[in-house]
């Protein structure tokens, strides 16, 4: 039987719950020195004067770097490296202040705390210059996106204004969406190790190789000479894709201290100088026919980007995806302030588009007078709306019945304020989930022991998603091996290359590379066992036997043994796709369902039950992927109702730079989550049939609360969080 599906427990579950999993932060080196970052407090100008004496002559305090003596790198510190790898970094090259939250000097002590009561002791004085911070006057000067790696920024096909001046029905609104902030489990965190002249970097990150190619280029060493080691990363949901300057600032710390240096961020340091989701305004306009049907979609979109570098939020992806319609125009525009770089957050700009494009959709069934369900039916995308190109595989309509009879839709009475409990009125709404699917080159070793064991190897990460099981599974499959005879390892840049973990592709890019090797090694160990009849041999848990010959029957080790006992080992490469050239559209999809209640009196708004059903390819293990979803599916609440980085317009300081303010959901804010999945196997998109699933789960739900929220009220909210302010 396939191990690959079966719902297995994690394979490193034993060692986080015991507490021997070592993150970034964790590792012990000889003489480990601390560093810690003082950052500007203005949001545009100069650094007129930074007096660091006093921090200098502190308790246990080594050194402290900043313009005045950091030493001058190559490019004056700019990487020669695109993001998202590289970002535009701030290591203190110069003294122009860009942001408030910058880094501007970083102080070495023998202790974190002396470290922490040094950075205290560093005196700055600045030169002000008026900065720009507030997004509506930015709007004023929004530009035209020229690239983003996700697509075109401007697309269109048919005649959208046109078809909209004569459709039947029309709805034109604008959506919003707020700056959001990351916040996983474990803050960044590096130390970095000089050995002569070679790098050692531990460091939580998404992308080893990525880290790996952007230090050397930006410290202009050899990418040799420098090794990325992470095992364990304590979530990332993009943050951690980039290098930041964090990095950078602990190896040139650890290189003029002459030992090793442990840089981690404190939670108030996660807002700003690493990124973060901009903030949206989404113009969307849909006409249709009478029947339902659309003759056209138009979705304009203004997002926040950082006067440092541009980052676009592509929140007009699903729109070029979701439903079939003749006529349609998107465009993406930037609106530059004075703040930190922002960041790929969980599911950009699908979950931000997502929110929109399905608030509106439920606008127009209310306008028509249709079941908001019925209306995506009657507009299904058979093909790919804008190339025509079929689907690898797609399984929306299943979702929609599966998760629509789970919920009980066929109830649900069509008006608003219809549905009460006591003093909460009750709200029923639906959206749609989607997310693009892409694979990246990656390589992977496999080694088959003397003892009958495996070794796989794999340059990419655990974001504790479930890597390591995953892998596990696949090696375990194509080597016809126990799991608990495989030791499947990642997180070093010294293991064969894979891309970075995200834009849910790790399976789908990592998972093709290690049945290759796997099915390699099996394929020299057959030839060892019977030579010139390997079709006629058959795997099994360890052994191998004749199809025509049962009783001719030789385990592993001893076929090794035979052969002299060294092991065998095999290296294969899986590659990318090229974005748009296939033959097949590729897309994840999902239909989700969800119950709100709103208390009358202090519009206080709870989600008690989620239904949902995702067609997402081939499940890898039942058991993760259900978890996968609901994660998803919790950020989606938080991003609904909760969410949102609060700026100060006068300084450019992030108010709410804690988990005291910075509000998520507890165990308490969510209720009931019902998660199924169609019986899929994409093999069209790849070997594996796997299409990702990291991030599909948060995209749809905030608009399916929002329109839950209108059902419940007669009150439409096109911003996001939803609170109570916005209902009473």
């Amino acid at each position: 039987m396939s191990v690959v599906s079966q719902p297995i427990d994690r394979t490193d579950g034993p060692l986080k719950v015991t507490g021997q999993a070592r993150y970034a932060a964790e590792f012990q080196l000889p003489r480990l020195a601390h560093a810690v970052i003082v950052q500007s407090t203005i949001a545009k100008g100069s650094i007129v004067s930074l007096d660091a004496s006093g921090a200098q002559k502190a308790p246990g305090v080594l050194l402290v770097i900043s313009h005045l003596n950091a030493p001058k790198l190559p490019q004056g510190g700019k990487a020669a490296i695109k993001p998202p790898a590289g970002r535009t970094l701030s290591l203190l090259q110069e003294n122009v202040v860009h942001y408030n939250g910058q880094p501007i000097a970083v102080v070495v002590a023998d202790s974190f705390e002396h470290a922490v009561a040094g950075a205290d002791l560093v005196r700055v004085r600045y030169a002000e210059a008026k900065a720009q911070l507030d997004f509506e006057r930015a709007k004023r000067d929004a530009y035209p996106v020229k690239q983003m790696p996700q697509g075109e920024p401007a697309v269109a096909w048919g005649e959208s204004d046109k078809a909209l001046g004569a459709a039947e029905v029309r709805i034109e609104q604008t959506y919003t969406t707020p700056m959001e902030t990351h916040n996983p489990m474990e803050p960044h965190a590096t130390i970095a190790a000089w050995e002569g002249e070679r790098l050692t970097l531990y460091d939580s990150t998404q992308y080893i190789s990525g880290v790996r190619e952007t230090v050397a280029k930006t410290l202009g060493i050899a990418p040799e000479r420098v090794r990325v080691v992470s095992p364990f990363v304590g979530g990332g949901f993009g943050c951690k894709g980039s290098t930041w300057s964090h990095v950078v600032l602990a190896a040139m710390a650890a290189q003029r201290a002459g030992r090793p240096v442990k840089l981690a961020l404190a939670r108030p340091q996660m807002f700003g100088p690493v990124g973060g989701r901009p903030q949206t305004e989404q113009r969307i306009a849909l006409g249709a026919k009478k029947d339902g049907s659309l003759v056209a979609i138009r979705h304009d979109v203004v997002s926040h980007t950082s006067l440092m570098e541009d980052f676009t939020e592509p929140a007009t992806m699903p729109t070029r995806a979701l439903y079939a319609c003749p006529n349609a125009a998107v465009s993406q525009r930037l609106a530059a302030l004075d703040v930190g770089v922002p960041t790929f957050q969980r599911a950009p700009g699908e979950s931000s588009g997502t929110f929109a494009l399905e608030s509106a959709m439920d606008e127009l069934a209310y306008a028509l007078g249709i079941d908001p369900l019925e209306l995506r039916l009657i507009n299904y995308a058979e093909a790919d709306p804008r190339t025509g190109k079929p689907w690898s595989s797609k399984m929306l309509r299943e979702c929609y019945a599966d998760a629509a009879e789970r919920f009980g839709w066929a109830k649900r009475p069509a008006k608003p304020r219809a549905l009460r409990e006591g003093h909460a009125l009750v709200g029923w709404g639906m959206a749609t989930a989607t997310y693009p699917a892409h694979r990246r080159p990656a390589a992977a070793m496999a080694r088959l022991l003397p003892d009958g064991t495996a070794l796989v190897r794999s340059g990419t990460q655990d974001l504790g998603t479930g890597t390591y099981t995953v892998m596990t599974q696949v090696a375990a499959d194509a080597l016809a091996l126990a799991p608990e005879r495989i030791d499947f390892e990642l997180g070093d840049t010294l293991m064969p290359p894979a891309g970075v973990s995200g834009g849910s592709t790790t399976v789908a890019s990592v998972a093709p590379a290690v049945k290759a090797a796997c099915e390699e090694v099996r394929g020299k160990l057959a030839s060892l066992f019977a030579p010139g009849r390997e079709q006629d041999v058959v795997a099994e848990n360890g052994w191998l036997w004749l199809k025509s010959q049962p009783s001719r029957r030789e385990s592993y080790a001893a076929i090794l043994a035979r052969a002299g006992g060294a092991p065998l080992e095999a290296q294969a490469k899986a590659e990318g796709e090229e974005r748009d050239k296939g033959p097949y559209a590729t897309r994840s999809f999902g239909g989700v369902f969800c119950e709100v209640r709103v208390d009358e009196d202090l519009g206080r708004i709870s989600v008690p039950r989620i239904v949902a059903a995702y067609s997402v390819g081939r499940l890898m293990n039942a058991k993760l992927a259900r978890s996968q979803l609901i994660g998803g599916l919790v950020w989606g609440v938080s991003m609904a109702l909760m969410e949102e980085t609060h700026l100060d317009l006068r300084d450019g300081r992030i108010v709410n730079a804690n988990l005291a303010e910075y509000h998520v959901p507890v165990n308490a804010d969510i209720g009931a989550i019902d998660v199924s999945f169609c019986d899929e196997n994409d093999t069209r998109f790849n070997p594996v049939g796997a299409r990702g699933i990291g991030e599909i789960g948060i995209t749809g739900i905030p608009a399916a609360i929002a329109n839950a929220v209108y059902h419940a009220t007669g009150r439409r909210i096109r911003k996001l969080p939803i609170l109570l302010d916005d209902l009473i």
